[in-house]
C-alpha cells in the first residue's frame, strides 16, 4: 500500500526548467523530447512511501525533463506505478499536465486469463482504460504495444493503437520490443490507417548493442523517434557492480537481474569504460547515457531514479562536450560488437 504524505504543498516548478535542455525532434513528427527522459519501470511501486518518488518526479520537472514513461504492469505490483505517478499528478503536477509527456505500455502479463497479455484488441483498448483509472489522466499522450504478440495479427494490434487514438485516449502510437521487419510492417499499416508510428522502445546500451543490426535503421525509415530504455544495462554500466555484487542491489531482488549476470568479463569492461569516463570528467553512467545519445536517430534515453541524487547525477550526462572519435574508438575496445549483445 502506498503511503501518501501531501504535508508540503508549496512545491512551484523551477521558472528556469526550459533554460538548459535541448529537446529531441521524435523522427519526422512534432513531438519534441528532452535527451534523457525518466521511467518509472522499477522504484515507483507500492513498496516505497510515496514522498520519495514525489521528490524525484517534482525535481525531473525541475530540470525541464517533461518526459514521464509507466507501462502498465510497473510496479510491484502490476498497476503501482501507474498509481503513484497519479498521485503525484493530483498533489504536484496536474497543473502543468500539458507541459508533460505522458507515455504508457501494454504487450505484456497484466492480470490472468486470456485477455490479460498479448497484442489483442480486447487487452489493449482494456489495459489503456484501466492505465488512465490508475493515473487520473482523461489521455495519454503516447501509447505503446509493448511486444509484438506472434499469436495476434500485426493487423490487429496496429487497429487498436488506431482506435485509441480515434478515441481520444491517446495522442501518438509507438512500438517497443520490435524486430526491424515488424516494425517496417507496423509503420506501413499505421500509415495506411492513418495515425502515424511515432516512437520505438528498444534496449540499447554499450552492452546491448542489437539495435544497431536493423531496429534503428528501420525506425529511421518510418519516420519514428527512437526512446531507448536500458541504457545503463541495469545498472552494470555504472559504480555499482564494479567492485562486486553488493547486497541490497537490483542483482540480488530483481526478476530481471541475477547476481549472474553481472559476470566478470562485463566487471571488467565496466571498469575500463569507468577510467576512460573518468579521463573526460564523467563517472562510468554518465558515459553510457552519453554514448547511447550520439546517435542522431536516438531520440531519447530512458532512466529509472532511486533517489534525487542518483537523478541529478544522470542527468549531468548532457554537460561537457561530446565524445570525440578517440573516446569512441576506445569505447569500442570494451562494448558489445554493433549488432549485438554481450
Amino acid at each position: 500500500m502506498i503511503t501518501d504524505d501531501r504535508t508540503d504543498r508549496t512545491w512551484t516548478p523551477a521558472a528556469d526548467r526550459y533554460a538548459t535542455t535541448d529537446y529531441r525532434r521524435a523522427g519526422r513528427s512534432g513531438l519534441a523530447l528532452p535527451p534523457i527522459s525518466l521511467g518509472l519501470w522499477q522504484n515507483f511501486g507500492a513498496d516505497r512511501p510515496l514522498a520519495t518518488p514525489r521528490a524525484i518526479l517534482r525535481r525531473a520537472f525541475d530540470l525541464g525533463v517533461t518526459h514521464i514513461d509507466l507501462a502498465n504492469n510497473y510496479g510491484p505490483p502490476h498497476g503501482a506505478a501507474e498509481t503513484t505517478f497519479g498521485a503525484v499528478l493530483a498533489s504536484d503536477l496536474r497543473p502543468y499536465r500539458d507541459e508533460l509527456l505522458i507515455s504508457t505500455k501494454a504487450g505484456y502479463d497484466m492480470w490472468p486469463g486470456p485477455y490479460g497479455d498479448g497484442g489483442s484488441r480486447k487487452y489493449l483498448v482494456a489495459s489503456l482504460d484501466q492505465s488512465l483509472r490508475r493515473t487520473g489522466l482523461d489521455y495519454v499522450d503516447v501509447f505503446y504495444s509493448h511486444r509484438r504478440d506472434p499469436d495476434t495479427p500485426l493487423e490487429e494490434t496496429m487497429g487498436a493503437l488506431d482506435a485509441v487514438v480515434r478515441a481520444g485516449k491517446a495522442l501518438y502510437v509507438g512500438i517497443s520490443n520490435y524486430s526491424p521487419a515488424d516494425t517496417a510492417r507496423a509503420a506501413e499499416l499505421l500509415a495506411d490507417l492513418g495515425t502515424p508510428l511515432t516512437l520505438h522502445q528498444p534496449r540499447y546500451s554499450i552492452f546491448d548493442r542489437h539495435v544497431e543490426a536493423g531496429v534503428l535503421d528501420a525506425a529511421a525509415a518510418a519516420g519514428a523517434g527512437v526512446a531507448v530504455f536500458s541504457p545503463l544495462a541495469q545498472g552494470r554500466l555504472t559504480d555499482r557492480y564494479l567492485h562486486g555484487v553488493p547486497e541490497g542491489s537490483r542483482a540480488t531482488r530483481s526478476a530481471y537481474l541475477s547476481s549472474e549476470d553481472v559476470t566478470q568479463d562485463l566487471v571488467d569492461r565496466a571498469k575500463a569504460l569507468d577510467e576512460i569516463a573518468g579521463a573526460r570528467g564523467q563517472t562510468l553512467a554518465q558515459l553510457a547515457l552519453r554514448w547511447v545519445l550520439r546517435d542522431t536517430r536516438v531520440t531519447t534515453a530512458l532512466i529509472g531514479a532511486s533517489s534525487v541524487a542518483q537523478l541529478e547525477a544522470n542527468l549531468q550526462a548532457l554537460s561537457g562536450p561530446d565524445l570525440t572519435a578517440e573516446e569512441l574508438t576506445a569505447v569500442e575496445r570494451w562494448a558489445a560488437p554493433s549488432g549485438g549483445t554481450l
